[in-house]
């Protein structure tokens, strides 16, 4: 088995430890730098107890309060006014040559608690992805991923399947803060992937999004209210 990689009884990668690392104190000096900016609450409150705070760092309007990821995808993203403080996370996320759907830093505060969820249709299979950085985080963070604990250093690179049960408890005394990036996949992106894992390691597995996210979704939609936004909340009622 290759360092970094963990398959699901159904031969469906779990995670990759990506060959890529970056520079812990230049992205810990940029996220200094913009401590203070106005974290937004996550929206999905039901999934999960304490402080789970967000920065949009590109968002569909440009602003970083623009957290929710996944609505129209036919629209790209826009720098927020948070990047003009973070040269070194630009260049980070530059090295990434593939069109990306969601730049957010995500901060789980000390003693908060994700519950045991899953993502729809974000894994490497389904087109989309979503890859992790650790910018700061602790020894006692746990994050589960299909019943088995990952270790994520901060300046490391993971892809992790979110269509998979995973939970995180930050049990230490430090926030754990990472850059999360949702891409669409690519040719660029399949070179990297099938270097690590076969091509046949990545299979399709349909799953219904949960309840609450779909009416979490639906209501998001509403509230933007763009052409787009409705025919995408058309499309979803008419298959419920």
């Amino acid at each position: 088995m290759v360092a970094g990689i963990m398959l699901m009884n159904n031969h469906t990668i779990k995670h990759l430890k990506l060959p890529f690392e970056f520079d812990r104190s230049l992205l810990q000096a940029d996220l200094q730098s913009i401590q203070d900016s106005s974290w937004v609450t996550h929206y999905n409150q039901a999934d999960y107890s304490g402080s789970w705070t967000t920065l949009a760092l590109y968002s569909k309007d440009g602003s970083s309060s623009s957290i929710y990821a996944g609505m129209d995808n036919t629209v790209g993203l826009k720098a927020t006014p948070i990047m003009d403080a973070c040269e070194y996370i630009r260049e980070t996320l530059e090295t990434f040559q593939f069109e990306k759907i969601a730049v957010r830093l995500m901060r789980l505060n000390v003693g908060a608690v994700i519950k045991p969820h899953r993502d729809n249709a974000l894994g490497y299979e389904d087109g989309e992805f979503r890859l992790h950085i650790p910018i700061t985080t602790n020894p006692d963070v746990n994050f589960i991923l299909g019943g088995e604990r990952i270790i994520m250093d901060e300046g490391t690179c993971w892809y992790i399947n979110a269509n998979e049960v995973h939970s995180v408890t930050n049990q230490g005394t430090t926030d754990r803060i990472h850059l999360v990036i949702d891409g669409k996949r690519n040719e660029w992106t399949d070179q990297i992937f099938y270097a690590l894992a076969s091509e046949s390691s990545f299979q399709r597995v349909e799953k219904q999004m949960p309840l609450n996210q779909q009416t979490l979704m639906m209501e998001e939609l509403k509230r933007m209210g763009t052409p787009a936004a409705l025919a995408i909340l058309e499309n979803l009622q008419k298959n419920i």
